[in-house]
């Protein structure tokens, strides 16, 4: 029986890409780093560090662990900074409701974020009490696709992985829900969530009756 929900942050509660865009934009261009969209996309769910890497990848250089820690710090407080201007409105559309719904049926409810700002954003959207636990990149040492930041939220809500179902906006998210024994719903494209056990265009689309509906079984 599904018992927990699980719910990734960045582009399933509210969507900070542009605000991530923007920071890490400024420190490419601040570096003559080669940086667009496309390499954006790329760093969807994974943490700093990594997306540093991928970044380095992309321009076929690399830098020493310190440097890549300072710049990974300075892109945070870039990030950070702009994150003055959210509120409570920032929520994507339909997941204020679905929270809401799922604590009105009393069901468990976890954060499972890779971002080490997560607390902040929550605290701009005035979400956090919709959370019993709040998993975020200061949880645990692997990030996605690692399942750990699930498993984490699982046992703080001493519950089995398949009693909880994760959503997810990236493959990595995904294929981490996969990992660790979840059940998984995709929030975006097919071609980059469609391997979840349940996909939807967006949040607006991903009411509770829906996924009730999809999961009969398991309620």
């Amino acid at each position: 029986m599904i018992k927990g929900f699980i719910f990734d942050l960045d582009g399933v509660i509210t969507d900070t890409a542009e605000l991530h865009y923007k920071a890490w934009k400024a420190l490419a261009d601040e570096m003559n780093w080669d940086f667009d969209f496309e390499v954006n996309d790329k760093l969807r769910g994974i943490s700093r560090l990594d997306s540093i890497k991928v970044i380095l990848d992309h321009n076929n250089t690399s830098l020493d662990n310190a440097t890549l820690q300072q710049l990974a710090t300075k892109k945070n407080d870039l990030y950070v900074a702009s994150l003055d201007d959210m509120g409570s409105d920032d929520y994507l559309p339909g997941a204020r409701e679905l929270l809401t719904h799922l604590r009105t049926e009393g069901f468990n409810v976890a954060l499972g974020s890779a971002s080490k700002n997560a607390e902040k954003v929550l605290q701009q959207l005035n979400a956090t009490a919709y959370f019993d636990v709040i998993g975020d990149g200061h949880s645990v040492s692997k990030s996605k696709p690692a399942p750990d930041i699930f498993l984490f939220g699982a046992e703080k809500m001493k519950l089995q992985p398949e009693e909880c179902i994760v959503f997810e906006d990236a493959e990595s998210g995904v294929d981490a829900a996969k990992a660790g024994g979840f059940y998984s719903v995709g929030i975006g494209p097919k071609e980059r969530v469609g391997h979840a056990d349940l996909r939807f265009d967006s949040m607006a689309e991903a009411t509770l009756f829906e996924i009730k509906s999809y999961f009969a079984d398991l309620f």
